[in-house]
């Protein structure tokens, strides 16, 4: 187990409040960015991760037409970021034109291309809400498991899902397919909005390679000490 393995999301309102919790959070090597501070800071937030020799997972979480999709992977690659999210319900399609442009926009910005990973079911949907407010006849699981498999097919990387579907979905995609789980919530922590948790040695134990671990860390009295709590917790998982 790595500290690169733990993702904390910057889920602060603007640039000011993200540098104050990198700073707070030293030791932490992976860091996710998501819609709002990236619509709040645009790229500046990247740069400053870049500057710190830290990694990225840009969560935009795209969902749009294919050539739309292709156009936000382009330009995205050029930050270099380390993950890049894509919703798999965008569709095959969408999906084949996001994994060709971050190749043809790493290629052109000479930069390593992202790892493209596809959103399969947000975390906080429950099983009930799928099938009565999405209509989705399939069961949870199996709907994140097609998701996942309709992701591989289209030559992506990986696929973001809850740490509930991640033993499942490492079965049946193999070991060379990245699963990312957010959702983590340590046995101590509040569980918040998410329906379908673990605790991270859980999720390590299932087949996940990464962790998204926020408010038990970022919302902490003292979050160096959950830090710390978080990976000791993880440093005995065999």
């Amino acid at each position: 187990m790595t500290n690169d393995q733990i993702i904390v999301p910057l889920d602060v309102p603007d640039l000011e409040s993200a540098i104050a919790l990198i700073d707070k959070l030293p030791q932490v090597n992976f860091w996710k960015v998501g819609l709002e501070l990236f619509t709040s800071s645009g790229p500046t937030i990247l740069e400053t991760l870049k500057s710190r020799q830290k990694r990225i997972f840009l969560d935009l979480k795209f969902h749009d037409i294919p050539n739309t999709v292709a156009g936000a992977c382009r330009s995205a690659v050029r930050y270099g970021v380390d993950l890049l999210t894509i919703h798999a319900t965008a569709g095959k399609d969408a999906l084949k034109a996001a994994t060709e442009a971050v190749q043809e926009g790493a290629a052109q910005a000479g930069v390593k291309p992202p790892q493209l990973i596809a959103i399969t079911v947000l975390t906080s949907i429950s099983s009930r809400q799928l099938a009565f407010d999405l209509k989705v006849p399939l069961e949870l699981p199996e709907y994140a498991l097609e998701m996942a498999l309709m992701a591989q097919e289209s030559g992506l990387n990986g696929a973001v899902c809850s740490p509930q579907e991640v033993a499942q979905l490492r079965q049946t995609c193999e070991n060379d397919f990245l699963l990312v789980c957010p959702g983590v919530r340590p046995s101590w922590a509040d569980k918040g909005d998410q329906k379908r948790s673990l605790t991270p040695a859980q999720a390590i134990q299932a087949g996940a390679d990464y962790l998204v671990i926020g408010r038990p860390i970022t919302a902490a009295a003292q979050p160096e000490l959950a830090w710390n709590q978080i990976v000791e917790e993880l440093n005995t998982v065999k």
